[in-house]
């Protein structure tokens, strides 16, 4: 095996994120040949150099997440979930006296620990009540109900969501289109795995990459598709069995410690894009992290992934 040298990742930009920059830089041990410099500007781009010596080429497949990652999309879903509980006059019993909201701080600190919205209300409604609502007479008493209040709540929120994507405001982070068609002019395969409800995520892709790159992917899931959500694997173990590759061969994009998580129990290699909400999570099991895709090639995650390869 290769000795091991040393990776420094800069941390996030302050500029982007709502919370207390990171104080020190994150270093993060690589197996040679690996070497990795980032110098971080003043703008909220990086620049990158890549001084790799590899032999084989690993990728076959790039596997986006969609929120986070094609769009920054927390606070488009928060505004959703918000509008429901207004809608619905959801009321907790630490809350009576006003609908549920929740903040920008919270929904951060939810969303990073909790995949999908079902499962994130579910937990909430855990913690602090289950709320009365003008789904049910009175709070639900059993799981019956409790899994008609969060139905409800999910339809009407992935309905509101849709109309914020249809109003044409939202646009894909920097450098998404321009690497999904690298990887598809090399004949390299394509996917997206969200946790998202599959409806409300065809409607992004096909409104943000627009509908030829949604229906030229070589895979798509959703949260639909699978029965756990991240972290939990199996969506990433889907997709393999899909797309005809080896985990091995397959490089993930994602934006969060939920995410990378996900990836890396399923065998995988994963970069990170953060958003100014997830800016400041670890991401020591990422082999690399930036700020946006702008200044990412295709080439410069071949090189990645091969000397992940090679080290093993």
């Amino acid at each position: 095996m290769a000795s091991c040298s040393t990776m420094l990742l800069f941390p996030p930009n302050p500029s982007l994120s709502p919370r207390n920059p990171l104080s020190s830089l994150l270093t993060i041990h690589r197996l040679s040949p690996l070497r990795i410099s980032a110098t971080r500007p003043s703008s909220s781009s990086s620049t990158r150099t890549l001084s790799i010596s590899a032999s084989s080429n690993a990728l076959q497949a790039l596997i986006f997440d969609c929120d986070g990652v094609i769009l920054e999309s927390e606070h488009l879903h928060r505004q959703a979930y918000n509008d429901a509980f207004s809608h619905f006059n959801v009321q907790c019993p630490s809350l009576p006296s006003q609908p549920l909201n929740w903040g920008p701080d919270f929904y951060d600190e939810l969303q990073n620990r909790i995949g999908g919205g079902k499962p994130k209300m579910r937990w909430y409604f855990k913690e602090h009540g289950w709320p009365s609502s003008t789904i049910l007479e009175k709070p639900p008493e059993d799981d019956t109900e409790r899994v008609k209040l969060i139905d409800t709540l999910q339809d009407w929120k992935t309905e509101r969501y849709k109309e914020i994507i249809k109003s044409g405001t939202v646009e894909p982070r920097p450098g998404v289109l321009r690497l999904m068609d690298e990887v598809k002019t090399a004949g390299k395969k394509l996917a997206v795995c969200s946790a998202a409800t599959k409806s409300s995520v065809i409607l992004c892709l096909e409104n943000l990459i627009g509908i030829e790159r949604f229906q030229s992917l070589d895979c798509f899931l959703a949260g639909d598709d699978v029965k756990e959500k991240k972290p939990d694997p199996s969506i990433y173990l889907t997709a393999v069995k899909t797309l005809g590759v080896s985990e091995g061969n397959c490089l993930v994009v994602e934006d969060s410690v939920i995410g990378l998580q996900a990836a890396t129990r399923a065998g995988m290699s994963c970069v990170v894009t953060y958003t100014p909400s997830t800016a400041n999570q670890d991401f020591k099991d990422a082999i690399a992290i930036y700020p946006d895709l702008s200044n990412v090639r295709l080439r410069d995650l071949e090189l990645l992934l091969q000397n992940v390869v090679a080290a093993k």
